[in-house]
């Protein structure tokens, strides 16, 4: 399938285009962004324990551990 060039297209396809989408945007559910980035926040913090990102991966359980050291001589 070929890619879609808006500037391609009649100016009353990308205006069809662009109501189409508001349409899409108006029926979205809105939050405030306060409330959003507290929620956001402790969901962070609640898994923050369990995250081998933050925590870190134990030695035992690294796939990614060397197996032995290289020694050139």
């Amino acid at each position: 399938m070929p890619a879609l060039h808006i500037e391609d297209l009649p100016e009353k396809e990308k205006l069809k285009m662009e109501v189409e989408q508001l349409r899409k945007e108006v029926k979205l559910q809105r939050q405030q962004v306060s409330k959003c980035s507290e929620e956001i926040k402790n969901y962070i913090e609640e898994r923050s324990r369990e995250d081998p990102l933050v925590k870190g991966i134990p030695e035992d359980k690294n796939p990614f551990k060397e197996k032995g050291s290289c020694i050139i001589s």
